[in-house]
C-alpha cells in the first residue's frame, strides 16, 4: 500500500489510500472535506466483494489524480485479466470516474459496488476526537443517494449521483455490469456536498465555484504570470515550480472577497483562513505572485476586530487568528467565527501593507485601508500591552477553547526557560516586539507617503525608537549572547535559545554591535543542524530533534531567519541557510513539509520526515520563494529593483526573469559562489544597499 493521496482545492480536498479507498476513522483526516466538515468517510471500491490491489499513481494536478488497479490477491504475481482506473478531481464537489477494463478473450461479468458514507465530523472533532450530537438519515432515490447530518439549525448533507444505472441503498452503489473482450466499462460519479440553513436557503462558504476544466484553465495562467526561473541545478526548477503550484492549490476564496484568493493555511488541518499564515505567505510571495498580498490585506481588513469579546480573544484592530464554518464554530463550542487569538497578526498586517506598497506602488490600496492600519498600530499600545511594560504579550481571555500560546510556535511546551520550565502568563515572546518595532517604523513610512501626516509618522518613529532602545536592554541574554525568548509575567527572561532571534534580524530591532553574535548562533551547531535553523537549540532542557516546535526545522522559519540575515548583510550566511532547505526541500520531491526533524545533518544524510506535519503547507510552500528572493538580493528601490546576488557553492546560473513589481517586469541573474565565504561583518539595517544593480 502506498502512502495517502492528496488532491485539493482551496479548503475542499481529499485524503484516500493508495487505492483511492476512504476508511476514515474517528481521529485520522482520510474523506472528503469542504467547509471544515467531512462530507464522505468512507468511499470503498469492490469487484466481486473483493478489494483491488494497487499498481500505480498519478499525481496529474493538485485537483486531479489517477489511481491504476487491479483485480487480484495482492500477492507477488498477480495475473490480472480486470484492471481499474479511477480518475478523480475536485473543485466544488468531489468526482470520480470508475472505467472497468478486460484484458481477456471472454466477457466478463461483474458486480461492482462503491460502499459510501458520511459522519459529517467537524475537523475539530477529527483532531479532538469528539463524538457527534446530530442525528443521521439517508435518502435513497430513483438516482442519487442523499446522506444527511442534522443537528438543530444545522444541515448538512452529500448527495451521490452516477451517470450509469445502479442498485442504490443506503450503504452505496451497486453496478452489475458485462465487459466485453478488449472493452471498458465506466461510470462518473459526483459527490455534492450540501451546506442549508433550516429554512432550506444554501450557504455559501467559499466563494469559487469552478469545474475541473476550468482549474486546468486557471492553473496555466496562473504558472504563466509567475516569473520564469532558469538554472543549472535542475533541483531547483522542481522545487520552484511545486511551489508556485502549491500556492495555487492552496488559494482560498472566502464569501467576501469575490472571486479573489488568498492562502490557506494547510492541508489537511488548516485549510482556511488564518492570519498569520496568509500574511507571511503573502511576504514570501509577493515577488512572485502579488496578488495573494492585496486580497490576504483586503479580506483580514474585513474581518478586523471591533469590540472586546473575551470569548474569540477579540479587541478593537486586532488582526483574526482563523475563521472557521464547521458545525462546532457555528454553535460556539469553538470561538473561531473568527478567532483573534494571536499577537502576531495584527503589526504584521502593517508590515505586509507596507512591504506590498514597496512591490506594487499601489497606494491607492494603503489609502483604502488606512483606517485598518491605523486601528492595527493602536492596539498594539493600547490593548496588547497586558503587563504595562510597553511590550506586547498576550494571555488568552477564553480559558475554554482558546489558544495558550498566541504566537507562531503555539504549541504548550515552545515558550520555556533553559531548565525547562514553563512560564506563566501574559508572556511577551521577542518576535512579538520585533514584528511592533516594523510595523512602527513602516507605519511611520506610509504616514509620511500616502496619508501624509507628518505629525503621527514622527510619533510612530518616536515609539519604535523608544521600543528598540528598552528591547535591547530587557531581552539581552548577557552571558549568553542572545536575546532571550520572551520575557514572563514578572518581566524576567525566559532564557532558552530559539530561532526566534533570526526574525528579530529580519525587522530590524536588533542593534549593529548585536547582529554578528546572533548571526554566530543562528548559524552555529546548536541551532543550523545541516539542513535548516532548529526551533529550539540543542543543549535547551526542552529541545526535542522531533518536537513540534522545540528542535524540529521549519522551512518557512528559516526563510525569515534567512531574510533577516541578509537584511543585516551577512549574505553567504544567509545563502548557506537556502542551501540547506533546498537540499532538503529534493528529498521530499520539490514540496516542503511544515516541518521535519532537526537531527544534525551528518547523522542523518537526508532530512527525517515529521509524522503529522502538513502537506502541502502555505508558508513552506513559500519558503523557497523567500530564499530565492534573499539568494539574488532583491530589494525593491524607489522605482528600481536592487539585485545583489550572493548563491551558494555549487548553484550555478540562476536567472528569474519577468519579475512583476512598480517597474513593470524585470529580471535577475546570479551565479553560485566557489566557495562559502567566512562570516561577513553586518550593516545598519536601515541603510540602502545600493551594491547590486539596480534595474531601471
Amino acid at each position: 500500500m502506498t502512502d495517502d493521496v492528496r488532491i485539493l482545492d482551496g479548503n475542499h480536498f481529499v485524503v484516500s489510500d493508495g487505492r483511492g479507498d476512504i476508511e476514515a476513522s474517528p481521529t485520522d483526516p482520510d474523506g472528503f472535506f469542504a467547509n471544515d466538515t467531512r462530507y464522505l468517510s468512507t468511499w470503498v471500491l469492490t469487484v466481486d466483494g473483493h478489494r483491488l490491489s494497487p499498481l500505480s499513481v498519478d499525481d496529474l494536478q493538485y485537483f486531479e489524480t489517477r489511481f491504476f488497479l487491479v483485480v487480484g490477491t495482492g500477492t507477488v504475481y498477480v495475473d490480472a485479466k480486470i484492471s481499474v482506473i479511477r480518475h478523480r478531481t475536485i473543485s466544488d464537489g468531489f468526482q470520480e470516474r470508475v472505467s472497468v477494463l478486460n484484458h481477456a478473450d471472454e466477457p466478463a461479468k461483474l458486480t461492482l459496488k462503491i460502499a459510501a458514507g458520511s459522519d459529517f465530523a467537524d475537523l475539530f472533532e477529527v483532531k479532538d476526537a469528539q463524538k457527534k450530537k446530530g442525528s443521521y438519515h439517508t435518502e435513497v432515490e430513483s438516482d442519487r443517494l442523499v446522506l444527511r447530518y442534522e443537528r438543530g439549525p444545522f444541515h448538512r448533507g452529500t448527495a451521490i449521483s452516477t451517470s450509469e444505472p445502479a442498485q442504490i441503498s443506503e450503504d452505496g452503489l451497486t453496478y452489475v455490469i458485462e465487459v466485453q473482450p478488449h472493452d471498458e466499462w465506466t461510470t462518473e460519479l459526483r459527490a455534492t456536498p450540501l451546506m442549508h440553513r433550516k429554512d432550506g436557503q444554501p450557504i455559501v462558504a467559499n466563494g469559487k465555484h469552478r469545474e475541473p476544466r476550468d482549474l486546468h484553465m486557471d492553473l496555466q495562467e496562473w504558472i504563466a504570470r509567475a516569473p520564469k526561473l532558469e538554472c543549472d541545478w535542475e533541483p531547483m526548477k522542481v522545487t520552484y515550480r511545486r511551489s508556485i503550484v502549491d500556492l495555487a492549490a492552496l488559494r482560498f476564496a472566502p464569501a467576501i472577497a469575490g472571486r479573489h484568493s488568498l492562502p490557506a493555511a494547510g492541508l489537511p488541518w488548516f485549510m482556511t483562513m488564518f492570519g498569520r499564515d496568509s500574511i507571511f505567505t503573502s511576504l514570501q510571495a509577493l515577488p512572485f505572485v502579488p496578488e495573494l498580498a492585496e486580497t490576504t490585506l483586503r479580506v483580514l481588513g474585513r474581518w478586523q476586530g471591533t469590540r472586546v469579546d473575551d470569548f474569540r480573544d477579540e479587541d478593537p484592530g486586532r488582526i483574526l487568528h482563523e475563521m472557521r464554518y464547521g458545525e462546532l464554530s457555528a454553535f460556539e463550542e469553538r470561538p473561531h467565527t473568527p478567532y483573534y487569538g494571536t499577537a502576531d497578526a495584527t503589526p504584521l498586517y502593517v508590515v505586509l501593507l507596507d512591504e506590498y506598497e514597496r512591490w506594487s506602488g499601489d497606494t491607492n490600496l494603503v489609502r483604502d485601508l488606512e483606517y485598518e492600519a491605523r486601528a492595527a498600530l493602536n492596539w498594539i499600545d493600547e490593548y496588547a500591552d497586558l503587563m504595562d511594560n510597553g511590550y506586547i504579550s498576550y494571555e488568552r481571555r477564553n480559558k475554554e477553547t482558546g489558544l495558550e500560546n498566541q504566537c507562531w510556535k503555539d504549541s504548550w511546551d515552545s515558550i520555556a526557560y533553559r531548565d525547562g520550565r514553563i512560564p506563566g502568563f501574559p508572556r511577551a515572546t521577542a518576535e512579538l516586539q520585533g514584528y511592533a518595532y516594523d510595523a512602527k517604523v513602516r507605519g511611520a513610512r506610509l504616514a509620511r507617503l500616502v496619508w501624509h501626516d507628518n505629525a503621527y509618522a514622527e510619533r510612530l518613529e518616536r515609539e519604535a525608537a523608544d521600543l528598540k532602545r528598552r528591547f535591547n536592554r530587557d531581552f539581552w541574554v548577557a552571558d549568553g549572547d542572545y536575546y532571550a525568548l520572551a520575557l514572563d509575567q514578572d518581566g524576567a527572561q525566559v532564557d532558552a535559545l530559539a530561532s526566534n532571534i533570526g526574525h528579530l534580524l529580519w525587522s530590524g530591532i536588533v542593534e549593529q554591535e548585536k547582529a554578528q553574535a546572533i548571526a554566530k548562533h543562528l548559524l552555529g551547531p546548536k541551532l543550523f543542524s545541516g539542513w535548516g535553523v532548529r526551533t529550539m537549540a540543542e543543549g535547551e532542557h526542552r529541545y526535542n530533534p522531533i518536537g513540534y516546535h522545540v528542535g524540529t526545522v521549519w522551512p518557512f522559519d528559516s526563510s525569515i531567519v534567512a531574510w533577516g540575515l541578509r537584511r543585516y548583510g551577512f549574505k553567504e550566511e544567509a545563502a548557506r541557510i537556502a542551501d540547506g532547505i533546498l537540499e532538503a526541500a529534493e528529498f521530499f520531491n520539490g514540496r516542503l513539509p511544515e516541518a521535519f526533524g532537526g537531527y544534525e545533518r551528518a547523522l542523518t544524510k537526508y532530512p527525517v520526515q515529521y509524522p503529522t506535519a502538513c502537506s502541502p503547507q502555505a508558508w513552506s510552500s513559500g519558503a523557497p520563494l523567500l530564499l530565492l528572493r534573499t539568494m539574488l538580493g532583491l530589494e525593491p528601490l524607489g522605482e528600481h529593483l536592487v539585485v545583489d546576488p550572493a548563491l551558494p557553492e555549487g548553484v550555478g546560473r540562476v536567472e528569474l526573469l519577468d519579475i512583476p513589481g512598480r517597474w513593470g517586469r524585470l529580471d535577475a541573474f546570479g551565479r553560485g559562489r566557489v566557495a562559502m565565504a567566512p562570516m561577513s561583518m553586518g550593516r545598519d539595517p536601515m541603510e540602502a544597499d545600493h551594491s547590486g544593480t539596480v534595474a531601471p
